[in-house]
C-alpha cells in the first residue's frame, strides 16, 4: 500500500501487460476445455451458449488490444486515495466552466468505471451548451483498480461512507450523483444517510416501497394507495400500464421464484467456490460477464436469440470490461458486494428510507428493474422521470447520448433551484 494517510491521493497510471502475460492468456484462451450442451438451441434459457462466447474469446486471444483500451484511459486524471486503509481508485476531472457542479458516476456489477467512458468529456464540457460537470468516476472497492478489502463487513453502508468520504476529501462537500445497479442501491443509502453531502440523486435503477398506507401516504397520496392495492388483484401491467414494473420477483437469491437470480444466490452465499473458475479461466469470466450484457440489455425482438452482444456496445467495449476483471483479477473480490448485502441483511435498510433530496429517475426499456412513477412520488423527492423506449441496464455504454441529456437537464434544474 502506498504510504497515504486517511484522505490522502497519489496519481495513478493505467498499467500495461507484458508480452508473457498477453500470451498466457492467448494460451489460456486456445486451450479452452468447451462445455458439454444439449444438442438443441434453447437461447439463453440455461445461460451463455458456446456459439456466442467462441466468437468473443477468439477476438479477446487475437485481435484485441489492451494497449489501445488502455491509452484510452490514460487520456484522464486517475488517482487513488487512501480511505478507510483502502486504495480507491478514481477518475477526477474538472470543468472548466465556472458553473460546472461536482457528480459521482458509480458503477455496480460485472462492470467497471469503464462504463462511463462515453460520458466523461461531454459531462465535463458541458456539451452542447448544456450543464457543465466536475466528474468523479471511482472504482468501487474490490472492484478494477480499487484494492479489494481483507475483511468482512463491506457492504453497502460502508461501501456508501467511503464514496462520500472521496468527494468531501476532493473538497466537494456537495454534490450530484449518478449510479446504476449496485451504484443505484449504494446511491439511494448515500442519499438518505449521507445527504448533508449529497444532494441530488440521479438513477436509472430505483430502490423505493410502493405507495403504502403510511400516515404521509394517506395523508398526501389516498388514489396512489388505492391504485397500488387494486393492481395487487388485476396486475400491474393492467394499473400502471403494460411493462412500467419490472421487479424481479421480489427476491434477491431464491431462484425458485426469479431464474435469473441464480447468479445472486451463489455470489451471496459461496463466493469462494464460485471465484476458482472465474479467476481461473479467462474464458469462464467471459461467459459469466456475456450472460448480463445479453440478458439485461436491448435487443429487438428478432434479434434477442440470435446475437450475444447488443449492437450498441462494440465486442471491443466489452473485452475492455473483462480485461479489467482479468487484468487486475478482482472478479472473486467484485462478487463479494453480494455475499456482504445478503448475509447483512441490508436491502430492508436501502429500500425502507424516503429519499428527501431531489431525484431523477431515467427509466430504460430493459433494464432490470422498473417501477411506477405513482411509487416514486410517494418514495421520494422526484423531480425528474423520463421512460426510453430501448436501453437496458448499462445505459451509459447502450445510450450514452440519452444518458447524457438526462444528467444534464437534472443538472441544470438543480443548478437553477440553487441546491448546487
Amino acid at each position: 500500500m502506498a504510504n497515504l494517510s486517511e484522505g490522502e491521493s497519489e496519481v495513478f497510471v493505467v498499467p500495461g501487460i507484458s508480452e508473457s502475460k498477453e500470451r498466457e492468456l492467448r494460451d489460456r484462451i486456445e486451450s479452452t476445455i468447451w462445455p458439454n450442451e444439449l444438442e438443441k438451441e434453447y437461447g439463453w434459457t440455461l445461460g451463455a451458449p458456446t456459439w456466442a462466447v467462441k466468437p468473443l474469446a477468439e477476438e479477446w486471444a487475437n485481435n484485441y488490444s489492451w494497449e489501445d483500451a488502455r491509452t484510452e484511459l490514460n487520456r484522464w486524471h486517475h488517482y487513488r486515495m487512501k480511505i478507510d486503509g483502502h486504495l480507491v481508485h478514481y477518475i477526477h476531472e474538472r470543468s472548466t466552466h465556472p458553473d460546472a457542479i461536482p457528480i459521482v458516476l458509480l458503477h455496480g456489477w460485472p462492470s467497471t468505471f469503464y462504463e462511463f467512458h462515453k460520458l466523461i468529456d461531454p459531462l465535463r464540457d458541458g456539451v452542447h451548451g448544456n450543464q457543465a460537470f466536475h466528474v468523479i468516476t471511482p472504482s468501487l472497492p474490490g472492484f478494477g483498480f480499487s484494492e479489494a478489502p481483507k475483511v468482512k463487513g463491506y457492504g453497502v453502508a460502508k461501501i456508501g461512507a467511503m464514496i462520500n468520504a472521496l468527494m468531501v476529501h476532493l473538497g466537494y462537500d456537495k454534490y450530484m450523483y449518478h449510479g446504476g445497479d449496485w451504484g443505484a442501491i449504494i446511491g439511494k443509502l448515500i442519499a438518505t444517510r449521507h445527504n448533508n453531502n449529497c444532494k441530488a440523486y440521479h438513477t436509472n435503477l430505483p430502490m423505493v416501497l410502493p405507495p403504502l398506507p403510511t400516515p404521509r401516504n394517506i395523508l398526501f397520496y389516498p388514489f396512489k394507495i388505492a391504485k397500488f392495492f387494486t393492481s395487487l388483484v388485476v396486475g400491474f401491467d393492467t394499473i400502471y400500464g403494460t411493462g412500467k414494473t419490472v421487479l424481479g420477483g421480489l427476491t434477491f437469491a431464491n431462484a425458485e421464484r426469479n431464474n435469473e437470480c441464480g447468479y445472486r444466490a451463489i455470489q451471496g452465499t459461496k463466493p469462494y467456490s464460485l471465484s476458482y473458475g472465474l479467476s481461473d479461466s479467462p474464458v469462464g469470466l467471459l461467459g459469466w460477464m456475456l450472460e448480463k450484457y445479453h440478458d439485461w440489455t436491448f435487443h429487438p425482438v428478432e434479434r434477442q436469440d440470435t446475437e450475444g452482444l447488443p449492437r450498441t456496445i462494440s465486442s471491443k467495449e466489452f473485452l475492455t470490461q473483462v480485461s479489467l476483471y482479468w487484468i487486475t483479477n478482482t472478479m472473486s473480490s467484485s462478487v463479494r458486494i453480494y455475499y456482504e448485502c445478503l448475509q447483512q441483511n441490508e436491502m430492508i435498510g436501502i429500500v425502507l428510507p424516503r429519499i428527501k433530496i431531489p431525484v431523477a429517475v431515467c427509466a430504460f426499456a430493459q433494464d432490470i428493474y422498473k417501477m411506477p412513477k405513482d411509487w416514486l412520488e410517494t418514495s421520494t423527492d422526484l423531480h425528474q422521470y423520463n421512460e426510453m423506449i430501448s436501453g437496458g441496464h448499462f445505459p451509459g455504454l447502450e445510450e450514452p447520448e440519452i444518458l447524457l441529456q438526462d444528467l444534464q437537464q437534472f443538472g441544470k434544474k438543480i443548478k437553477q433551484k440553487k441546491i448546487l
